[in-house]
């Protein structure tokens, strides 16, 4: 703050005051010791606002599994929206399970983080956390603070199906235990109509007999007359998508498939994946700001000694549902038996 004291000819008091805006310092002269700051390439020190504020101006951020492709996107949209709100982000992975994620969570409370946005894995200990913590997962977990509609984008899936005229549906999850496979799983079952039915596979208790990666038995589902095959993720619908391609069953010509999450393949593999997109920029935006309201709660007695009004506690939004978006694109048409009917003359009742 030396050089900027000196360029402009004030005390590095005023500079300090200016940049930090406290104390009185009239709107010329703060904009004056900005561009200069600017100009003299002077970034602030993060320690330094840490001492006089007791906040360290860092959120953390725990995701499920950095290697899954929709975990970096939503990083991404965190980011921004945390950097918007004037605070940066540690990142941590908890790698699929649960023990790694409680020692991420502990080692981003060593590092002074003012507030945590978690995606939880099953069993996480909120009220061991000590600040506030924004929680997305899905509506029906306990405590969440802001999440997807994933039931709605289930409901979405399936009724874009059943427009299409499927009639016997195979829902793809792959982890039972996930609240929001659930969820995605039970809003595209409770969309389904009275001429229609569903049989659900779990791929992680699939895998456990026949080995990771292993065939999903597709050929054999669309002997027995399914016609569509709906997703919980983009992933297990390429995985499912591949293995009907390689048997040579035609998508969308002989059955349809679909995804979950609209992950940045979709578009552009062949056919081009019909999916339920999430608005992971809202639900950002509005997870940083319900944290950033709980952070700003906080009652600071002298400088490194925090009282939280919030710490431990999960904060609450004021939306917590974010809806989804059907996104139809070209792995999705009517099924085979329409397809002929229309290519005869005849019709279908």
């Amino acid at each position: 703050m030396g050089k900027i004291a000196a360029a402009v000819g004030v005390s590095t008091a005023t500079v300090s005051n200016a940049l930090s805006g406290k104390g009185r310092v009239s709107a010329d002269l703060v904009d004056t010791i900005r561009k200069v700051a600017d100009e003299l390439g002077y970034v602030p020190s993060q320690a330094g606002r840490a001492l006089r504020t007791g906040r360290s101006g860092v959120l953390g951020l725990v995701l499920p599994d950095i290697a899954n492709p929709l975990f970096p996107q939503i990083a991404q949209a965190m980011e921004a929206a945390a950097s918007q709100a004037g605070y940066g982000v540690l990142i941590a992975d908890s790698r699929g399970d649960v023990t790694t994620q409680t020692q991420a969570i502990n080692r981003l409370i060593e590092r002074g983080v003012d507030g945590m946005i978690i995606v939880p894995r099953r069993g996480t200990r909120i009220a061991d956390i000590d600040c506030p913590v924004a929680v997305v997962d899905t509506p029906s977990t306990p405590g969440n603070t802001v999440s997807a509609d994933h039931w709605g984008g289930g409901r979405q899936i399936v009724e874009h199906l059943g427009a299409l005229g499927h009639k016997r549906l195979l829902l793809i999850g792959y982890d039972p235990a996930s609240n929001v496979q659930n969820d995605r799983i039970g809003g595209m079952k409770s969309a389904l109509m009275p001429d229609m039915s569903a049989e659900t596979i779990w791929l992680k208790n699939l895998e456990q007999t026949q080995g990771a990666g292993c065939a999903m038995g597709l050929t054999g589902r669309v002997q027995q007359g399914f016609t569509a095959f709906a997703a919980v993720s983009d992933l297990h619908a390429l995985r499912a998508l591949t293995e009907l391609q390689q048997a040579g069953i035609r998508v969308p010509e002989q059955v349809s498939v679909t995804g979950f999450d609209d992950l940045i393949f979709a578009p552009v593999i062949t056919p081009a994946l019909t999916t339920i997109h999430m608005n992971m920029a809202t639900i950002a935006d509005i997870a940083v700001a319900a944290l950033a309201r709980a952070i700003d709660a906080t009652i600071t007695t002298k400088p490194g000694d925090k009282t939280r009004k919030t710490g431990g506690t999960i904060v609450v939004a004021e939306t917590s549902e974010v809806p989804m978006e059907l996104v139809v694109r070209q792995s999705s048409g009517l099924p085979s038996i329409l397809l002929s009917s229309q290519s005869e003359g005849t019709s279908v009742l």
